[in-house]
């Protein structure tokens, strides 16, 4: 298995902007992920609330298993906190019930589906897709 593939240009605006972050294991990039405070296409009049938005939670197939969502919730809520925000946010497209659960086990709440009205400018996965909500309450 491969680690999935995005826009280059995408993620040298997100390390420039200093919202790209990584996990690393004995010298390993084990896990990356995106960080916004701004989210208004996914998450409509709920973006005026305070809050960091987790985007493109990637694990590198040889740290599998090793759950590292646990770890990024408790660096999440250090970091949402020394931002001043109050919700920490994330979606994923599609109902896949495994990761619903995966991810309330983490702390998440899963608020249910939506399904995106406005999806101009977001990445080729989430046009015409309907996205699981999730949010963790500081």
């Amino acid at each position: 298995m491969l680690w999935p593939q995005f826009d280059k240009a995408l993620i040298e605006r997100e390390i420039a902007e200093k919202r790209q972050w990584k996990l690393m294991i004995d010298g390993q990039m084990a896990c990356v992920w995106a960080t916004t405070f701004d989210d208004p296409q996914i998450w409509e009049e709920r973006n005026n609330d305070p809050a960091v938005y987790i985007h493109r939670i990637a694990t590198n197939p040889d740290f599998r298993g090793q759950y590292f969502v646990d770890e990024l919730v408790v660096w999440a809520k250090i970091y949402a906190l020394k931002n001043e925000k109050k919700f920490i946010r994330m979606d994923t497209v599609g109902e896949n019930k495994g990761l619903i659960d995966y991810y309330q086990k983490s702390g998440f709440d899963f608020l249910g589906l939506a399904k995106l009205r406005q999806t101009e400018g977001l990445l080729a996965h989430y046009q015409n897709a309907t996205v699981c909500l999730f949010e963790i309450s500081l």
